[in-house]
């Protein structure tokens, strides 16, 4: 019996965890003394997170608070992207940060070049997004999951699909 095992390497975040935790950094941002009259404010939009407050240094505050309720939440530090500081309004400053999800083409080969050149019985794909990895051997794929693990990729790795 020569079944084929397969996984697939994704790059994703759990969206319900990223609203509570915006929503957490919001309150937070309301009860601490020193944010509390900055008139600061966090919204989540499809693609990016957005900051408005009133310095760089109660921008950095935001982050600090932004990044330990994510770790809480265990979601990856890795899905943010903070875009440029931009001035806004009445001496204000404005911050997207964009949410990393999917796997780039370029990571994408990299993956599959590690797979290739690391476990020659494995066989790796990019799909979109995506990259699946099949296998006869349960084990192997073991090996492969715990070996990409070990590289420090600049996205966040999810191993989905595996059967």
């Amino acid at each position: 019996m020569a079944s084929t095992y397969s996984f697939d390497v994704v790059s994703d975040f759990d969206r319900q965890e990223l609203v509570n935790t915006v929503d957490q950094t919001v309150r937070e941002i309301k009860s601490r003394y020193d944010l509390k009259d900055t008139q600061t404010t966090v919204e989540l939009g499809d693609e990016a997170i957005t900051v408005h407050t009133d310095s760089e240094f109660t921008l950095e505050a935001v982050h600090t608070i932004l990044r330990t309720k994510a770790a809480k939440r265990n979601l990856s530090l890795k899905i943010f992207d903070y875009g440029k500081v931009e001035s806004a309004s009445g001496n204000r400053v404005r911050q997207e940060i964009k949410l990393k999800k999917g796997i780039s083409q370029d990571i994408g080969k990299q993956i599959t070049k590690l797979i290739r050149d690391e476990f020659k019985k494995a066989q790796s794909s990019i799909q979109g997004d995506a990259v699946r990895v099949s296998s006869k051997s349960k084990d192997e794929l073991q090996q492969i999951m715990q070996r990409l693990k070990q590289e420090d990729w600049p996205v966040a790795l999810q191993f989905t699909n595996y059967r």
